[in-house]
């Protein structure tokens, strides 16, 4: 899948081949981390891959925060609470023992931020409180991973 969107991004028009890395990096398992990854090993200055693989997680994120906001204000209206599948009891777990800015800085290794963050919602996290780690914790995996892939790439040079 990685190829395929690097060979998406590649085949743009130089001026759009941004565009390419910010559709990447809006889907859930890509995220800024491999989007930025994708630009540059397509050839992208790192600097936009970067740029614009955040904007593309950070895009996608917000989406699925505010969706699940609006589902959990929606179903808190007198309805009671089912109990927790498996999974989410874990993530639950996790985030009553890290709090917003751990889930959110280290629940990449596990989920996607999408799904991480949409679940902090659901559990009663503060939407604000949770976009501005999100963007904190996505900025801080996409410079990373794009550091590291453009001195990998600049070593197989």
């Amino acid at each position: 899948m990685i190829d395929a969107l690097r060979d998406f991004t590649a085949s743009l028009p130089e001026l759009l081949q941004w565009l390419g890395i910010v559709l990447a990096a809006a889907i859930p398992f890509v995220e800024s981390y491999f989007g930025a990854a994708i630009g540059i090993l397509a050839g992208v200055n790192p600097v936009v891959a970067i740029l614009a693989a955040i904007v593309g997680n950070v895009l996608s994120m917000l989406a699925f925060v505010l969706s699940a906001h609006g589902v959990r204000s929606r179903v808190r209206l007198g309805k009671v609470a089912k109990p927790d599948s498996p999974r989410r009891a874990k993530l639950r777990e996790r985030f009553d023992r890290y709090g917003v800015a751990g889930v959110s800085l280290l629940g990449q290794t596990i989920l996607p931020s999408q799904i991480t963050s949409a679940a902090m919602v659901s559990f009663g996290a503060s939407k604000n409180v949770v976009i501005l780690w999100q963007i904190i914790s996505i900025i801080i995996w996409g410079v990373v991973f794009g550091v590291l892939a453009t001195l990998g790439v600049t070593v197989l040079r």
